[in-house]
């Protein structure tokens, strides 16, 4: 822990801190969400490659890797009422109802599998990554996005939080994801420890994290309007979308990327 010092504090600190503010107006220049279409790119998957998106809710990202790079994609998604928009946003896309844990299509029919922040609502990791292996074709490649707990996310928020957003707290953990990738056989080509980085893209062009920093200190403000007006199950996972943002900023959640092979 820091140790307090009055000289530091009260003269040493103000004789930088205008430039030192100055300094972090400057971006760090963080990437973005298209780095996941890069690293698609970068593959050199073939036009009518086969693809699954695992977990794709309404279908964006479904639609957009096959607008790209060509490839014959299957959006999967347990939510029945996702994949019912999809094929109504969508008509002649392909969308299954599945599940990660079990994936509905053959042996090693598949060259791509993108998953991109699902895992942390699946409790069996062992059984998902083991149908991402299963389905892949030798050579074939997985891209995975989730995100994890770190130490800074004390005990009693991690548990609040975990419980409102449907996450798995074993999920949440980077140890057990890496623990079922090696039991599944699949090999680590990339692990990208993006930390704040998203968080200060979306930041820097939509103000967007500030925006929720706002919602979460109205909500909690002033809760009784907005449970009476939405009810409590509304209002619990509007403030947990909000801290999910404002904790990726400080540093109590971070995500990875694992680009995965077979």
């Amino acid at each position: 822990m820091p140790t307090f010092d009055l000289e530091t504090f009260y003269d040493g600190y103000p004789r930088v801190e205008e430039e030192f503010q100055a300094a972090l107006e400057e971006s760090l220049q963080p990437r973005g969400p298209e780095m996941m279409y890069e690293l698609v790119a970068g593959l050199e998957l073939m036009p009518g490659a086969s693809a699954l998106d695992v977990g794709c809710g309404e279908g964006d990202h479904t639609i957009e890797l096959a607008s790209r790079f060509g490839l014959d994609m299957l959006g999967i998604d347990p939510v029945a009422r996702h994949i019912s928009l999809a094929r109504m946003a969508r008509p002649g896309a392909g969308f299954e109802l599945g599940r990660a844990e079990a994936l509905p299509v053959e042996d090693h029919s598949v060259d791509l599998v993108w998953c991109k922040d699902v895992l942390v609502h699946v409790s069996d990791l062992d059984r998902a990554y083991a149908e991402f292996r299963r389905v892949l074709r030798p050579g074939g490649k997985a891209l995975v996005y989730q995100m994890f707990g770190t130490p800074l996310l004390e005990e009693r928020e991690a548990a609040w939080l975990w419980s409102t957003m449907g996450v798995v707290p074993s999920s949440a953990d980077p140890r057990r994801t890496e623990e079922a990738v090696a039991a599944a056989g699949l090999i680590v080509e990339k692990r990208i420890e993006l930390g704040s980085e998203w968080g200060e893209y979306f930041e820097e062009r939509r103000g967007m994290p500030g925006r929720k920093l706002l919602y979460a200190a109205r909500l909690l403000r002033a809760p009784e309007s907005y449970v009476a007006k939405w009810g409590q199950g509304n209002y619990d996972i509007m403030l947990g979308d909000c801290l999910w943002h404002i904790y990726r900023m400080i540093g109590k959640l971070s995500p990875r990327i694992y680009l995965l092979s077979a």
